[in-house]
């Protein structure tokens, strides 16, 4: 199993959920995160003043799945999160040792 972590824009997420779910992904947990990478923040103009964003808002998404929807979940994500403009994001792919299901104490793929 592994865990992939995606930090994506925020208007698209609905698309890249939706994508998800038709690949066969189950589940997955949704955050809301600020960050920067290379981007760096910018600046913006309120009420007359400049001021600098130095963390942006962005979505984090983690799915657990097995080994073998891996390639498949990182492809989805890439095609549907890119707009190719910078900012689009980063996936991680983590190694998950276990998984267990609480209430019927399924373990590994079973349990995702």
């Amino acid at each position: 199993m592994k865990k992939i972590e995606a930090i994506i824009k925020p208007f698209k997420v609905d698309e890249v959920r939706d994508r998800l779910n038709e690949t066969g992904v189950q589940g997955m947990t949704i955050s809301e995160v600020k960050g920067f990478g290379r981007q760096k923040g910018h600046s913006e103009l309120y009420r007359g003043a400049e001021y600098i964003t130095d963390f942006l808002p962005k979505i984090k998404i983690e799915v657990v799945v097995p080994d073998t929807l891996v390639n498949k979940v990182i492809e989805v994500i890439m095609v549907t999160a890119r707009t190719g403009k910078i900012g689009d994001g980063k996936i991680f792919v983590l190694p998950v040792q276990e998984g267990i299901r609480i209430r019927t104490g399924e373990h590994g793929d079973n349990a995702i």
